[in-house]
């Protein structure tokens, strides 16, 4: 199995397409959803999530696409080439989704006796239950609109559910006006269970775009109702926000989140047999081309069926139930010891999700109820709308600890529970600052102070992965607990640029974005280049979610061919082509999907004896590197930094179930032999499943 970016490698090396490369990732995530030996209801799921990924794209990247296009660009990156290839590729992904959720997913789930029942379908009960529920719980929801001058093109929220509708007859002033809108209202479910006594022996449901579909003629009283499609539209969702020209960035963000639903449209989904007259009006309405359309063979949305997913009754249909175990190294702390204590004697981790994020929580509880514990600090990007560590940190502030919160307002798509909890915390007196103007905070790290007799000592947390209890269950990320007096000075020094912008003092241990972190970077790749150049034995082992910087990528390429020995296990985006001949030779490059989100950064530099390990919060990515504070920090223990090679890196290099490898063109080949062969994600799951 392999997917191709059809991107074409010259003899001097060029780096493929970036989103063309995502589209690739979104590929290799789809391929999940084929696995049969996979649980059918996650296998739904990775369909949603596909899309998901699909409909992310089309929000954040398509519009520098569509805006060349629309400029009749053809030499820039993003170009009228660009546009038509983005596009060409994300038809076909689509097809595949549908023909998936329609032709395999569908038809396996009826015969577990689990099916989405359409209209035609129903019994004469089922039909009568579903008009009690669209009169009593979707009509009162529903305004259509009949257009007319006086009532224009309504204003529809991006990725919202609609309808076009043509109709025959006249309205009630004796006019034709022939074409209407219907908004489907967000709050109303995708799917809906029957009940019980009206399924028999199976688990059925119903769409609610069916049930709409169905009952269009009761919206429209006295028409005929004619040609009709069910349409969404998805729009640029990214919002530009000039720092330098607001005096309050929260409120301007409060603000720019009202409009965020509706800017400038970049795809339309119709139904299969939207006709021709109702598709060219949507893209004439949304100045969109032709190839913007996607005609789908079901509903517009497919991200909404993971509410199915969660319906599903059936246990043997889901992953069975996974429960980490609690940190072996923390161990002292569920015994009732301190935390504080633990530390003394050295720097701790856990590998979440196999191990439990609770050692987290724990730690920053810990602080917050200990007497001794005058300060605490904390960098917040994904903390979630329902945050614990969130509530600790307002408990924090009522017994009286100095908490500096940095909160980063720009995280995409987080800004609103961001924004709140900032609110929140300045509310009861904590110290709130929202970084550095133009650029993002993305380190994550926590600094704990306490008095201990005439001494103030520092606790630190780092991770590659966010404050988020939920998330934690989900991504593969690395927690680092130290009390090592250089990494924590450290980060205190990054903390007190981070409120009052002086310039940061020279670091120990630390390398911060966007200061020396990218220079520190290439600069070891280099130094690994000279060594191999001179005969040294060298090793580069980098995981990453996406590798898409050129300076470093150009590093890359002069340390392989100097002689380096290269494996790059990136999970998405990759724009630098493995194993090109004269080119690439020595760089490997993997992607490993699995039941877990890969997340964790990890970069390790060996050179004969020699070897260091850095853990990040970045990826190898310009805009990590240059317009975001980011850091990444060395791990000397020799204990844990074996441990992370041997987790990390080396059992992911060693996967040939859940793991792709890019062949010289761009694409990927798939490592699947699950008979023989081996699964990083399951050997640490097992590992470390908490014993009962």
């Amino acid at each position: 199995m392999s997917t191709s970016l059809s991107t074409s490698i010259t003899p001097k090396h060029t780096y493929l397409d970036r989103d063309l490369s995502l589209l690739a990732f979104n590929q290799r995530v789809l391929a999940w959803a084929k696995r049969e030996d996979v649980p059918l209801v996650e296998r739904l799921r990775y369909l949603c999530i596909a899309s998901s990924n699909l409909d992310e794209l089309f929000e954040v990247r398509a519009f520098l696409h569509l805006e060349a296009y629309q400029t009749q660009d053809t030499k820039g990156s993003y170009s009228v080439n660009s546009f038509e290839a983005l596009h060409k590729r994300a038809h076909a992904l689509v097809a595949e989704q549908y023909d998936l959720f329609n032709n395999a997913l569908t038809v396996s789930f009826a015969k577990e006796g689990i099916s989405i029942v359409a209209h035609g379908e129903r019994d004469a009960a089922q039909r009568r239950w579903v008009q009690k529920y669209f009169e009593e719980e979707v009509r009162p929801l529903l305004v259509p609109v009949l257009l007319d001058p006086a009532h224009p093109f309504p204003q529809v929220a991006s990725k919202s559910l609609n309808f076009i509708v043509q109709l025959g007859g006249v309205d009630a002033f004796d006019r034709k006006n022939t074409i209407a809108i219907v908004k489907v209202p967000r709050v109303l479910p995708r799917v809906i269970a029957l009940p019980a006594k009206l399924c028999g022996k199976k688990q059925l449901f119903i769409s609610l775009s069916s049930v709409v579909r169905a009952h269009l003629s009761d919206l429209f009283p006295g028409r005929a109702v004619g040609q009709f499609s069910q349409f969404r539209v998805t729009r640029h969702t990214d919002m530009a926000i000039d720092e330098d020209d607001v005096k309050n960035l929260r409120m301007a963000l409060r603000q720019g989140l009202q409009h965020r639903h509706y800017g400038q449209p970049t795809r339309i989904e119709v139904s299969a047999s939207c006709s021709a007259e109702l598709s060219a009006m949507l893209l004439k309405q949304f100045d969109l081309p032709e190839i913007a359309l996607y005609r789908v063979p079901g509903p517009v949305n497919l991200v909404r069926f993971a509410q199915l997913a969660d319906l599903v009754e059936k246990p043997s249909l889901h992953f069975a139930p996974y429960t980490p175990s609690y940190p072996a190294s923390m161990q002292q702390q569920v015994r009732g010891l301190s935390i504080f204590d633990r530390l003394k004697q050295g720097d701790a981790m856990l590998h979440q999700p196999y191990e439990s994020f609770d050692a987290v929580v724990d730690f920053l509880r810990e602080a917050v109820y200990d007497p001794k514990v005058l300060a605490i600090r904390q960098t917040i990007y994904r903390a979630g709308a329902d945050s614990v560590m969130m509530d600790l940190l307002v408990e924090a502030v009522r017994r009286g600890k100095e908490v500096l919160a940095v909160v980063e307002l720009k995280a995409r798509f987080d800004e609103e529970a961001n924004i709140n909890w900032a609110e929140r915390l300045e509310a009861i007196g904590a110290q709130v600052v929202y970084g550095v103007v133009g650029l993002k905070t993305h380190a994550k790290m926590l600094l704990v102070t306490r008095k201990e007799g005439k001494q103030l000592r520092r606790y630190g947390h780092l991770s590659t992965g966010n404050y988020n209890p939920r998330t934690a269950r989900l991504y593969t990320d690395i927690s680092y607990f130290t009390q090592d007096a250089h990494l924590t000075e450290d980060m205190e020094q990054l903390f007190v640029h981070l409120a009052s912008q002086n310039h940061v003092p020279k670091m120990k241990k630390l390398w911060i974005a966007p200061f020396q972190l990218h220079r520190e970077m290439i600069a070891h790749i280099d130094a690994l280049a000279a060594k191999a150049a001179k005969g040294k034995s060298t090793r580069l082992i980098a995981k990453m979610n996406s590798l898409t910087d050129e300076p470093i990528m150009d590093a890359l390429v002069r340390a392989g061919q100097a002689g380096v020995k290269i494996d790059l296990i990136v999970r998405g985006a990759c724009m630098l082509p493995a194993q090109v001949a004269g080119q690439t030779d020595n760089i490997r490059v993997r992607s490993i999907i699995g039941r877990f989100l890969e997340h964790s950064r990890v970069f390790y530099f060996r050179s004969g004896e020699d070897e260091e390990l850095y853990l990040s919060s970045a990826d190898w990515m310009n805009r990590n590197m240059l317009r975001r504070i980011e850091l990444a920090w060395p791990v000397t223990d020799p204990v844990l930094r074996q441990r992370i090679v041997e987790e990390c890196l080396s059992a992911y290099l060693y996967d040939k179930v859940d793991a792709w490898d890019m062949q010289p063109d761009g694409s990927y080949t798939a490592m699947h032999d699950p008979a023989t062969g081996h699964s990083a994600q399951q050997a640490l799951m097992q590992r470390y499943q908490k014993k009962t």
